[in-house]
């Protein structure tokens, strides 16, 4: 006899992220596996790419394919996309319903289009229908709680985890990765888009502090991730690059396979990220359970992975950030304390941590429903 639960977990569309949504639903049912059945129903892209066939997919469309894929009796439905919570409007669920938010980044920065705008608040206010609604920081609920008006009984914060094999390589190890890569003998990493709120420009104004207000020689900067910018604002950031005499410093590497990225962590001096926003911030985390050392920001969430485990500065102070660099690439002692307060930080954050924190409130609403 099966005494598992049975969810039907919405998805939205899988876009093979290392970070975000569908990272958090495949972590949470793995570690649920012995407690529960997930029902995936994924986002499929429409067959058509005509004006506004999308929007028509996403609110007629999609919605019955939902409905077709939905196990009836199922103990719960829980939206792990947020783009997807416009579904608690369209459809009448038969069980009690939990919402995953990670951020509201879109309607903060106001970086979308007025349409896709409008389709947000579409689906804010299906998020508003859920039952529970899960954040993963502190910095989010209040956000739900300020821009929102949800009640903040309402919203439960989880942590996400970090991977085990995110954690401190012997030395010997990691020779492979330096020669795969061709990278320098010392470096400091940043790993994300180039968006504007990642802040990235700012990097590059400090990095060049470092080299010409500092005169640090022979420290490289690598930068790791896709652009997720326009080919305009990437040539901007180029040109700033060229601009500062830093075309022979900077490394860019738009993508590596997830499971070398622990080992480039671990290769780096340092680890910078002055993001503007975050709904968690993995990165930071990524970086303290390798034991690299960590300057981040002191906005939105990032205080909240970090602790006191790294040096948080304001990040739109670029002297601020390149200080800081500064001290932690010239101080060994800093630099030691850094990555032993990092690796005990990133302790504290684990995926079997996120699951048992989501089985708890799937056992609150099913007790209140």
């Amino acid at each position: 006899m099966n005494n598992k639960l049975t969810v039907n977990a919405i998805l939205g569309l899988n876009l093979g992220e290392m970070y975000g949504k569908y990272k958090v639903y495949l972590k949470t049912a793995e570690n649920l596996h012995d407690k529960a059945v997930f029902n995936e129903i994924p986002y499929e892209l429409p067959r058509f790419n005509v004006p506004y066939f999308d929007l028509v997919h996403k609110i007629f469309i999609y919605p019955q394919r939902v409905k077709k894929l939905l196990i009836k009796d199922a103990d719960l439905t829980h939206v792990f996309s947020q783009e997807e919570t416009y579904l608690l409007n369209r459809i009448n669920f038969n069980s009690p319903k939990i919402a995953t938010c990670l951020d509201i980044i879109p309607l903060i920065y106001q970086e979308n289009t007025q349409m896709s705008l409008k389709f947000l608040k579409y689906s804010i206010d299906g998020m508003k229908n859920a039952d529970k609604i899960i954040t993963i920081s502190q910095h989010t609920k209040k956000d739900l709680v300020e821009y929102l008006k949800i009640p903040s009984e309402q919203i439960e914060p989880v942590y996400l985890g970090v991977d085990s094999n995110f954690e401190v390589i012997s030395p010997d190890k990691l020779n492979n990765i330096r020669e795969k890569y061709n990278l320098p003998e010392s470096f400091i990493l940043y790993v994300g888009s180039e968006q504007p709120r990642k802040n990235f420009q700012s990097v590059i104004k400090a990095f060049h502090s470092l080299i010409k207000t500092y005169n640090l020689k022979g420290v490289k900067l690598v930068k790791v991730g896709r652009p997720q910018i326009g080919e305009a604002d990437r040539k901007a950031i180029f040109d700033l690059i060229e601009g500062l005499g830093l075309a022979k410093d900077v490394f860019f590497m738009d993508y590596i396979p997830e499971e070398d990225l622990p080992s480039i962590y671990n290769l780096a001096d340092l680890f910078v990220y002055p993001s503007l926003y975050e709904g968690f911030g993995l990165p930071p985390l990524e970086a303290m359970a390798c034991g690299t050392p960590v300057v981040t920001s002191n906005t939105s969430s990032l205080p909240e992975v970090v602790g006191d485990a790294g040096i948080m500065v304001d990040p739109m102070d670029v002297d601020a950030l390149a200080d800081s660099m500064h001290q932690v690439l010239t101080d060994e002692a800093l630099q030691g304390k850094l990555r032993a307060k990092g690796i005990s930080q990133a302790k504290e954050f684990s995926w079997e941590k996120t699951a048992q924190k989501t089985w708890k409130i799937y056992e609150q609403v099913l007790n209140e429903y």
